[in-house]
């Protein structure tokens, strides 16, 4: 989806949620004051609270339309993870809200009076939260916005936890049995629970997600697909908002392969990822490093030994040097590996210098960035 056309339907999305919760609010507020409902006024908070969550939604979305300029090359995008950490906050302090005032209220002891229009509207806006949240959800995966996805989150919390509301009213009215404070606290904690969550999630990839596994393995198959590539490694994607994607890989080709042979098989992948993928790739260069035949031996054990250490994940980018007398390698290892990195990789220098002790070793430790 074009970006242009991404951001109008998540600004006329927050639009909705803005006119909805607002209406909500003037409702619930009124029926709260009127009938002395801890749990109603907590629940128009919360619906207040998702007004300007749209709100900050819509401001997110124009700032992060901004195009690139020299302070910020790569765009304004992650604005929309700001943008759903902002709603994210907003949550958590409709739910502390909720939480106070029923507190409050219980030790006040306040009862509540309901009438069929207080019992009417309730259930109006259970029916509304139901229909914005299932919207807002829907459009949020559709248009890949956090921001928007956590809104209808909340937004269907709102409706499941508004029921209890009703219910809790239904008993007072006709059981007389007081639960509005204690529903309304457990209302407060439920949303100070789901902005915990969406805190998280929108955290998440401006600290640095990892790509996800199945693209990786799809990207590196694509690139091997194209001939010429005997193997991709060190694959790395950032992601600086909707269709802004920078990343880097390198492959191994043949000795022989030309400068001009491998521009031209650059070229072709770094245009395949941004046509499929929309990535804009740096491609790098290993050579393969099997013409000659010592060399080749030495791969041979190398990868036998790293073979036979499951916390060693993958070998990559042998080099020999016959000159220097001088063989590197790049090992990524287990985040989970109950041994240093360090001393894995010592443990292959040292197989390797028994066999060929007149070489120097020279293990090269890459992170895990995808699969």
């Amino acid at each position: 989806m074009e970006e242009k056309i991404r951001n109008k339907k998540i600004i006329q999305t927050s639009f909705i949620g803005i006119l909805g919760n607002v209406a909500l609010v003037a409702a619930k507020a009124f029926i709260g004051i009127l009938t002395g409902s801890s749990s109603i006024i907590s629940d128009a908070i919360n619906n207040l609270s998702d007004a300007l969550s749209s709100t900050v939604t819509i401001v997110g979305t124009k700032l992060s339309a901004k195009r690139p300029n020299k302070k910020h090359p790569f765009g304004y995008g992650r604005i929309e993870y700001l943008t759903a950490t902002v709603v994210a906050a907003l949550i958590l302090f409709a739910g502390c809200s909720a939480v106070y005032e029923s507190i409050t209220s219980l030790v006040r002891g306040e009862k509540t009076s309901y009438d069929w229009v207080a019992f009417l509207i309730i259930s109006i806006g259970i029916a509304a939260k139901l229909a914005l949240g299932l919207f807002f959800r829907i459009r949020g995966k559709k248009l890949d916005s956090g921001a928007v996805k956590n809104s209808g989150t909340d937004a269907l919390f709102d409706a499941a936890l508004s029921a209890g509301t009703l219910i809790a009213a239904l008993i007072s009215h006709f059981a007389n049995v007081y639960l509005e404070g204690y529903v309304g606290i457990f209302i407060g904690l439920f949303i100070i629970r789901s902005g915990f969550l969406a805190m998280r999630d929108s955290l998440s990839p401006i600290l640095g997600d990892r790509i996800d596994d199945q693209l990786a393995s799809e990207i590196k198959a694509q690139i091997c697909a194209h001939p010429g590539v005997k193997g991709a490694y060190d694959l790395v994607v950032n992601n600086y908002g909707e269709g802004r994607s920078i990343g880097s890989i390198h492959i191994e080709v043949d000795d022989e392969l030309t400068a001009r042979e491998i521009f031209a098989l650059e070229r072709e992948i770094q245009a395949y990822m941004y046509q499929e993928h929309k990535i804009l790739m740096t491609v790098g260069i290993y050579a393969s490093n099997e013409s000659d035949p010592l060399a080749k031996e030495i791969k041979t054990k190398l990868f036998n030994l790293v073979h036979q250490d499951k916390e060693i994940l993958q070998c990559h980018g042998f080099y020999y040097d016959d000159e220097r007398e001088l063989v590197s390698f790049d090992l990524i290892i287990d985040f989970d590996a109950k041994r240093k990195q360090e001393d894995i990789a010592q443990d292959i220098v040292s197989a390797l210098e028994k066999d060929y002790p007149k070489l120097r070793f020279i293990a090269n430790l890459d992170q895990d960035f995808a699969a």
